[in-house]
Parts: structure tokens; sequence; C-alpha cells
């Protein structure tokens, strides 16, 4: 019974952990705008993030996983010499592309 209980709420556990990508140094350079905001920056290219839309069976938490999406697209920016991204696509299936930028 303890062992079949464990199976069972292991799902849920790791479903309601924190978020599991960390911001890097150049990420927390990034900031999310708006593309209104971006039209006197330069553009450097595309950042595309991707995160587990659920756990086993057990379906994440769309607050959580547009956190990673936006945290994992900041570092990649920031690894590319950007500070400001802009979201091209809404976030879904545990996807996301972005405009990264260099403004002044």
């Amino acid at each position: 019974m303890h062992r079949l209980l464990k199976f069972y709420c292991l799902p849920l556990l790791l479903a309601s952990c924190g978020s599991w990508v960390q911001l890097t140094a150049p990420g927390q350079q990034v900031e999310v705008l708006s593309e209104s905001q971006v039209s006197a920056c330069q553009p450097l290219g595309r950042a595309s993030s991707s995160t587990l839309d659920r756990l086993l069976l057990v379906e994440r938490s769309t607050a959580r996983q547009q956190d990673e999406l936006l945290t994992l697209a900041r570092n990649e920016a920031g690894d590319m010499g950007g500070n400001a991204i802009v979201p091209m696509t809404a976030a879904a299936d545990g996807k996301q592309s972005f405009a990264v930028y260099r403004c002044p």
C-alpha cells in the first residue's frame, strides 16, 4: 500500500515543484518587451524555448510553463548579446518563439 501511494503521489509532487530553469547572469540583463517598445532596437535573431507541458500523465501549470519559457528565452537572448525579447508566438504545448533585440 505504501509503495502504491508513492507511485500515485509522485506525479503530483513533481507537477507542483517550482521551476527547474534558473536565470543566468546574462539572462538577468534581458527584459521582456512589446513590439512597440523595440522600434529603436537592433534585431539579433530568434530564440525558441521549449519545456515539458506534462509530467507523466499530469499536466503542468500554465503559469509555470510560461515562466520557464520566458526564463529560457531570456537566457538564450543574453547569450546572443541581446537585452530584450518580444514574444512572437503564443505559448502552446510547452513551446514559444521570441524575437531577440539589442536596445540602447
